[in-house]
Formats: structure tokens, C-alpha cells, sequence
């Protein structure tokens, strides 16, 4: 790869990591309500989860898009599905108490990275990534792109379970956690928009 590649491709990671998207409202909902601490297996999850289905898109699965366009449309039915079925977990997860431990968990190492697969923006982003800095599929250039991705996005999934942590400090208030639950959920719904709309 070309040193300008190397760099868009650097770029594009960066930027697609840290824009809003169901997985940071994830994490920053689940910093708020569970801490970075318990939040890290869901931070893995989504980092590693989404390194694997980049490499596997790059190696064969963009290919059964291209060759059966229905199957895409199947995708963001269930994306769609499974993502408001979230949101409602988000909305209603129990206020913060002294039992926090009893009242709600977060999301696992696994649960995250399967989520990956119903994820219309990890969908998209690993589409265009391997469509653009890896055309022709070689294993060693998709191996590369996925790899950057890896490095690039847990730093950035930090950042957003961060927040989340550090707005604890505002959600103590039973009501105060609940409007911001609600609100997560409303966003986490509004940020597929876009991806789920026709171009």
C-alpha cells in the first residue's frame, strides 16, 4: 500500500471510530450506568468483533451482497429489529442504586462482538473500507485494513465510555439517569437513520 492509502485509510478509521453510532451510545450509556471497569469486556467486544468481521467481509462476504442484493435488505430488517429492541433496554434499564450490581448488566464480550453482525454502521464501515483500500480482496491488504481498524477503534470506543463514566457524577438522581437512558435510546434509534435510508 502506497503511503497515501495508508493514510486515508488512517483517517477513515479515525473518524468513522469516533463518530456517533449504536456502538458509543452503547458504551457511553453503559460508562454511565456500570462504569469503564465493567464496561471493558462490551469495549473488547466491539473492537475485536468488528476487527474479525472486517477481515471476513474482506475475504468473501461482500461477494454474497454483490451476488444476492436481497440478502442486504434481509440485513437491516433484523439490524433494525434488534437495534430497537436495544434502545428499549437502554430506556427502561433500571435507575442507578446502592444494588447497582442487581439492578442491570452490561453487555458481554460476546453479546458485543456477535452485535457486530446486526450493526448497519459497522456493516457500512466495513463495506467501504474493504470496497476502497482493498479492492481486490487480497488477504494480506485486507489483513492490513483490519488491522488498523483493531488499533484505531478501541482507543476511540475509550473516549466514548469515558464520557459516559465521567457523567455519572450528574446522573446520581433516579430521574436524571432515566432521562439520560431515554435519551441514549432516542439516539441510538436516530443514529441508524442514515445508513438504513436509501443514498
Amino acid at each position: 500500500m502506497t503511503y497515501e492509502i495508508v493514510l486515508g485509510l488512517t483517517v477513515f478509521a479515525l473518524v468513522s471510530s469516533l463518530t456517533p453510532g449504536p456502538n458509543n451510545l452503547m458504551l457511553m450509556a453503559s460508562g454511565a450506568n456500570f462504569g469503564f471497569r465493567r464496561s471493558i469486556p462490551h469495549m473488547l467486544g466491539v473492537s475485536l468483533g468488528f476487527t474479525l468481521m472486517v477481515l471476513l467481509v474482506g475475504i468473501g462476504l461482500v461477494q454474497i451482497f454483490e451476488a444476492f442484493p436481497v440478502s442486504y435488505t434481509l440485513l437491516k430488517v433484523v439490524s433494525l429489529t434488534y437495534l430497537l429492541y436495544l434502545a428499549w433496554k437502554i430506556a427502561t434499564a433500571a435507575p442507578a442504586s446502592n444494588n447497582a450490581d442487581k439492578t442491570g448488566t452490561p453487555m458481554t464480550f460476546i453479546q458485543a462482538a456477535l452485535f457486530q453482525w446486526v450493526n448497519p454502521k459497522a456493516w457500512t464501515m466495513a463495506l467501504t473500507a474493504v470496497s476502497v483500500y482493498s479492492p481486490s480482496h487480497n488477504l494480506t491488504a485486507v489483513a492490513f485494513v483490519a488491522g488498523v481498524f483493531g488499533a484505531i477503534n478501541f482507543p476511540c470506543i475509550g473516549m466514548w465510555t469515558t464520557m459516559g463514566l465521567q457523567l455519572q457524577r450528574i446522573l446520581t438522581n433516579p430521574l436524571r439517569l432515566r432521562v439520560f437512558n431515554v435519551c441514549m435510546a432516542l439516539l441510538l434509534v436516530g443514529s441508524i437513520y442514515p445508513v438504513l435510508t436509501p443514498q
